[in-house]
């Protein structure tokens, strides 16, 4: 390793945050500047990848220090996801404009997001055809049997596990636990538990209105509280971009790209369907796809330089109800209930693309009608309590590949090219879960149509 080339690697990155730095202080609006970052990280990955050669310690040693504002930025986000979830839901229960609603706002955002998670596995599994994809097409080199060997561990683990149990796990025995995040259904454990303590202040409104308006209160300023630190957190989005993209294209693997490109290249019609099934969905409503995508561009920006549907919830949370016109309780329940029910990227696409891949080593047909539709259904059911932050696919893939009875192995076979598809897949993840929240407002009256059509005025985060 030479010092001055990791000084000089520093040097540049360091110039590229004062860039960014000077565009905020030029009022230069948010959604610029954080395609500004990932343009600069594009690029700043790749001179990395042309000047040194793969795998160099000067590389690696630099983005130690690159981490300190990616991953940095990443934990920050991670710190408030858990508690943003929880006051939320309860700020969710005091903002509803009609508690009646209650029942069928979860119905409708909860079929929603289980519906389209069901509707990008059908997609999955033709997109798989069209290409003629197979597992045994790819070759399995000392990376790819030993993440083939965690992933049965992981599987190990599950399998002893009924589905029945596994709808227990999604309970919380322990709620201050799941607040931790310890487990991987702790986001749908702590949405339950905060929806347990939001149903109990409906029924204390109704007998002791003044004991109510007291907890609302609490539950307000609480919540303003933590919207503020999203808010101070937010700000620091451009240079956490910037950070990820760098680090993610110096060290990505184009030659691992470049074999298994029809897999990308596959992998990403799919979720650039569903994205557009996204779009055919709001048009059915009554809503202009168009303005959709400028609005919430940024949010997928980030959700697909992050990779973590959770670290996005902040901007889900705050574009739903600041741009798009989604009141602020459906807001909260949509985002908080798409970090672990119904992905449709990670719990939708990629199990479904997974498990017809692999059949064929087995000697299963994956396109008879009884393998299609019972697919289809187990990523449905399965897609209650993947995680949303990175690692949310594979245990979603997991479950699945075990539940059909298919090698957990071989999914990991693509472990070269799972960051770069892991990207899209988030984006289409979050993409989802605004959506749902978007057609639940609309089709409960909720929608602030004017707020919706109205052209942006961007403000700072």
């Amino acid at each position: 390793m030479n010092v001055w080339f990791v000084l000089l690697n520093i040097l540049v990155f360091l110039v590229l945050i004062g860039v960014l730095f000077h565009m905020q202080r030029k009022n230069v609006s948010f959604s610029k500047r954080v395609f500004a970052a990932l343009g600069l990280g594009i690029v700043f990955g790749l001179g990395l990848q042309w000047v040194y050669e793969a795998g160099d310690e000067n590389v690696t040693q630099s983005i130690e220090w690159f981490n300190i504002v990616g991953t940095g930025y990443i934990k920050l986000l991670q710190m408030i996801v858990m508690p943003l979830v929880f006051v939320s839901i309860l700020s969710a229960f005091s903002k509803l404009k009609r508690s009646s609603n209650l029942g069928k706002i979860s119905v409708l955002i909860i079929g929603l997001l289980v519906g389209t998670t069901a509707v990008a596995a059908a997609v999955g599994i033709a997109t798989t055809a069209a290409f003629d994809l197979e597992a045994i097409q790819i070759d399995q080199g000392n990376a790819e049997a030993a993440r083939g060997v965690q992933l049965e561990e992981r599987a190990a683990a599950l399998e002893g596990q009924s589905y029945p149990q596994k709808i227990l796990e999604l309970l919380p025995q322990n709620p201050f636990l799941d607040l931790t995040g310890e487990r991987a259904t702790s986001t749908i454990a702590v949405v339950i538990f905060a929806a347990f303590i939001g149903i109990a202040y409906l029924g204390v409104q109704r007998k002791e209105p003044e004991a109510a308006e007291f907890f609302k209160k609490i539950v307000d300023s609480i919540y303003a509280v933590v919207m503020r630190i999203v808010t101070l957190v937010l700000r620091l989005t451009p240079f956490g971009v910037l950070a990820i993209m760098a680090k993610t294209v110096a060290l990505s693997d184009f030659d691992a790209i470049m074999k298994l490109g029809e897999f990308v290249g596959a992998s990403y019609i799919a979720l650039i369907i569903m994205f557009l099934i996204h779009l055919i969905l709001l048009t059915l409503t009554g809503l202009n796809p168009v303005t959709y995508v400028k609005k919430v561009l940024p949010v997928l920006v980030f959700a697909f330089t992050s990779r973590s549907s959770a670290g996005t919830l902040p901007l889900n949370i705050q574009t739903q109800k600041n741009k798009l016109g989604v009141s602020e309780g459906i807001a909260n329940f949509s985002g908080s209930f798409g970090l672990s029910i119904g992905q449709n990227g990670c719990a939708g696409v990629y199990p479904a693309m997974l498990a017809v891949m692999i059949a064929p080593t087995v000697g299963i047909n994956p396109f008879t009608p009884t393998f299609i539709f019972t697919l289809i259904a187990i990523v449905a059911i399965s897609s209650f309590g993947v995680a949303g932050v990175g690692g949310g696919a594979t245990f979603a893939a997991i479950l699945v590949l075990s539940a059909m009875d298919l090698p957990v192995a071989l999914a990991g076979l693509l472990i070269s090219i799972e960051p770069l598809i892991d990207m899209g897949r988030t984006a289409v993840n979050v993409s989802g879960a605004m959506t749902s929240g978007i057609i639940t407002s609309k089709v409960t009256g909720e929608l602030d149509t004017e707020t919706y059509n109205k052209e942006m005025i961007e403000a700072e985060a």
